[in-house]
């Protein structure tokens, strides 16, 4: 298959509007000539083909190509989606090939929107959790529903409907949670071993597996000269704040209220795992700073927060390395999921290739087979046995206290239908967190109140 070759997003950041009357697309306006479209050009209508009153099955277009946005550039998991994706071809005649166009993880919202302003939008593409509120009330996103139910074989009533939360309205579906994932914590046992102290696998075996034991290990490692980080939230950076939700729900925290109308970032919870997390990083200097970075999988730090999907980085003849839970904070063990749907796109011009291709990627058997990377929301599928047949690198013990236990015990990254917004404007404020004597109550306080406004 083909596959659209990585570029850097050259354009500023972009908005996607919740709020859009009858479907149509409607993105902010970026500098003339990053968007590739013209001045006189209008991004607010749907294309013509649009017929939004009717969201059934469509009579096929012809169309030869389809295209599908990702944020993954893993070998393993382009592969494997070219394999189903070679599968649907040779069953289809008049699709000539299936390209998956590898757009930067920490772009990928902006970008993604730019293509959609383009003249030349994608097919189907991943979307985020976070943004997956904002797509879905937007109109961005063509309802697949009748379709998926109506596939042959498809049965739509094996995925969880936990799973599907925020990608339903009523009867109508807008996405396909691919992969429902818990966040878990990977450790360097050799590291472990060379600074004597206990595993968090034994901790956990102990019921001490707490957050203070984690800094306190990190933090050894480190002043011990063993590896230069002891511990590092992967894909943090710094810059996806909403990341550090694998910390501070173990103090109870959250960043707005359950309702979504009002701010809690300056609540007590809040300020005691936001002042934990920062003197972890200027104190103790446990965890990368602000410009500097560490990969746990190259061996640069003890410990990592991510999804099992990464397990892939691991290589064989590594490092020995273990997996758990995340760890007991304040208000006990909370775990954090991660989700990422799949969608057609109602600007496509093959609208009715891509729902089918949709259709057969997520059936059961695919859905089986991407199941080593992505934990798939099949309630038949969800079973250590299951996974532990495409999951070679984990035991069944990790998978159903990991990956099981964290999907039915653990609560969603946070998401919002005005995400974008707020995302930028909370990253902003944060900025003056990431100083050493940054006065955390006080910049929690400013985060409140600029955010929000944005929360009405």
């Amino acid at each position: 298959m083909m596959r659209t070759p990585r570029i850097p997003l050259r354009a500023g950041p972009l908005r996607l509007i919740s709020a859009l009357v009858i479907a149509a697309l409607v993105v902010t306006a970026c500098a003339p000539g990053d968007t590739g479209v013209g001045e006189d050009e209008d991004i607010d209508e749907p294309a013509e083909d649009v017929d939004i009153d009717d969201p059934a099955e469509e009579e096929a277009t012809g169309a030869s190509e389809l295209r599908v946005t990702v944020w993954t550039g893993n070998d393993a998991h382009l592969a494997l989606f070219d394999e189903i994706a070679d599968s649907f071809v040779a069953q289809h005649d008049t699709i000539e090939s299936i390209s998956f166009d590898v757009l930067p993880f920490e772009d990928y919202n902006d970008a993604l929107t730019v293509q959609l302003a383009g003249g030349n939008p994608p097919d189907l593409g991943w979307i985020m959790e976070r943004n997956g509120p904002e797509f879905v009330q937007s109109g961005v996103l063509h309802d697949v529903g009748s379709s998926l139910r109506g596939t042959e074989g498809y049965d739509f009533d094996d995925i969880e409907e936990s799973a599907l939360e925020l990608w339903v309205d009523g009867d109508s579906v807008y996405g396909y949670p691919f992969s429902t994932s818990p966040f878990a914590l990977f450790y360097n046992a050799d590291m472990y071993e060379q600074a004597g102290l206990q595993t968090p696998d034994e901790l956990l075996e102990q019921g001490e597996w707490t957050w203070d034991a984690l800094r306190s290990a990190a933090t050894t490692i480190v002043d011990e000269d063993i590896a230069n980080h002891g511990f590092v939230v992967r894909d943090f950076e710094f810059s996806l704040w909403d990341n550090l939700a694998t910390v501070w729900r173990g103090w109870g925290a959250s960043a707005w209220s359950e309702d979504g109308t009002t701010s809690t970032f300056a609540d007590p919870e809040m300020v005691e795992a936001m002042s934990w997390f920062h003197s972890m990083v200027f104190e103790d200097q446990a965890h990368p700073g602000p410009g500097q970075s560490a990969d746990f999988f190259a061996g640069d730090a003890a410990l990592t927060i991510t999804q099992i999907s990464r397990a892939s980085l691991l290589e064989e003849d590594g490092f020995a390395w273990g997996l758990v839970p995340l760890p007991e904070g304040p208000a006990g063990a909370q775990q954090v999921v991660g989700q990422a749907a799949v969608g057609v796109f109602t600007n496509s011009e093959a609208r009715p290739e891509a729902t089918e291709f949709l259709a057969y990627w997520t059936n059961e058997e695919n859905s089986r087979a991407m199941a080593q990377f992505f934990p798939p929301p099949r309630a038949s599928l969800l079973t250590a046995e299951v996974l532990a047949e495409t999951n070679p690198l984990l035991t069944g013990e990790q998978l159903e206290r990991v990956v099981i236990e964290g999907i039915a015990t653990g609560g969603p990254i946070p998401s919002h239908p005005n995400f974008a917004q707020l995302r930028d404007t909370i990253r902003s404020e944060l900025d003056a967190l990431w100083e050493a004597d940054a006065d955390v109550q006080s910049v929690l306080e400013q985060v409140r109140d600029a955010s929000e406004p944005l929360l009405q």
